[in-house]
């Protein structure tokens, strides 16, 4: 009698998609051909004094506390990040890197689970490939989704992908009119922007692991001259130290987006759950948690969460539909720690 498989204790997987930080620089829309020489966007502190306008409780609602509350000085001191008075356009740039091995554990305690998850993964490759999954991160390059507060409000976003080899550009760049591209429809972008099929053939190739795939992305954004731009805001959990109660993101002094958060723009690409009509496309997660929502959209009770579904195609034999089957690969090109230690 052979043993029931079960789920491996300690299970890993590493991420597939790997961005750097993305670092900005400023100059004039016209001299996008020169952009190589742009200056870079720094960080400087600013001291404001704010006005008392957070909800008051009841005991405080009285006419007098609330005028002496206002009259004393909300006294604080950001950080700021914004382009030149002489510069209009933004420059955000970051290298992709796209990994092949995707459903292939880094740490895995259970040969016989393995075993049957590398069947699992290259049945589904044989059948499905990984042309829609890319397709999709193909769709979060050219709409400039990585640009978060920066896409917003832009006058016009320019966005272009180069395929580099050996330190060189190789072929021709894709370039994207992001602001023609919807960001709520996945499948829509794909007929409406030229080369993206081809983009997304790319990205194949790099999660199939039979290319080495790099691209560099690089995206100008017209915001106006002068305007503020929008830098990673740093988690400092004793504000205290910082003396500053908002600290932005740099690297070697250049404004800059976290790689973790050019990565949830890419992955946003889930149109699988309950409500994605209205709501439009999450980012890849294995109970589809949306922080900004405080909600899950992929609960367990609803059978639609990555580790019912894993375990129900593994350990059940219950294949799921072809959309969550896109959703189970996604998570596991994601990465994460995905064991069942109980």
């Amino acid at each position: 009698m052979t043993d029931k498989l079960t789920t491996a204790s300690v299970l890993a997987f590493e991420r597939k998609l790997d961005p750097s930080d993305a670092v900005f620089h400023a100059g004039r829309w016209d001299d996008r051909a020169q952009s190589h020489a742009w200056p870079p966007v720094t960080i400087r502190p600013k001291s404001v004094r704010g006005t008392i306008s957070n909800r008051l409780k009841a005991k405080d609602q009285d006419p007098a506390k609330l005028d002496a509350a206002i009259e004393n000085p909300n006294l604080q001191t950001v950080d700021v990040a914004a382009l030149p008075p002489q510069a209009d356009t933004l420059k955000v740039q970051f290298t992709l890197r796209v990994l092949g091995g995707a459903g292939t554990p880094s740490a895995c305690n259970s040969a016989a689970y393995q075993a049957k998850l590398r069947a699992t993964v290259q049945g589904y490759v044989q059948q499905h490939g990984f042309a829609e999954l890319a397709r999709r991160y193909a769709a979060n390059l050219a709409n400039g989704r990585f640009l978060w507060r920066n896409r917003v409000g832009a006058e016009s976003v320019d966005v272009t992908v180069e395929h580099m080899q050996g330190g060189q550009a190789v072929g021709n760049p894709w370039s994207f009119d992001s602001l023609t591209l919807n960001t709520r429809a996945m499948s829509v972008i794909n007929n409406e922007a030229t080369g993206l099929a081809e983009l997304g053939q790319v990205i194949a190739t790099g999660l199939a692991g039979t290319a080495h795939v790099l691209l560099r992305v690089t995206a100008f954004v017209r915001q106006g001259a002068g305007q503020e731009v929008f830098p990673s805001q740093e988690l400092i959990l004793d504000k205290g130290s910082a003396g500053k109660s908002k600290t932005l993101y740099a690297v070697d002094g250049i404004a800059a987006i976290h790689s973790q958060k050019i990565g949830n723009a890419i992955r946003t690409i889930d149109t699988w759950y309950e409500g994605a009509d209205e709501l439009g496309p999450i980012a890849v997660e294995p109970y589809g948690s949306v922080t900004t929502q405080g909600k899950a959209y992929r609960q367990p009770k609803q059978k639609l969460d990555f580790y019912t579904l894993l375990d129900n195609w593994l350990l059940k034999d219950q294949v799921p539909s072809v959309e969550q089957q896109h959703f189970v690969m996604a998570v596991l090109i994601r990465g994460g720690v995905f064991g069942d230690a109980s």
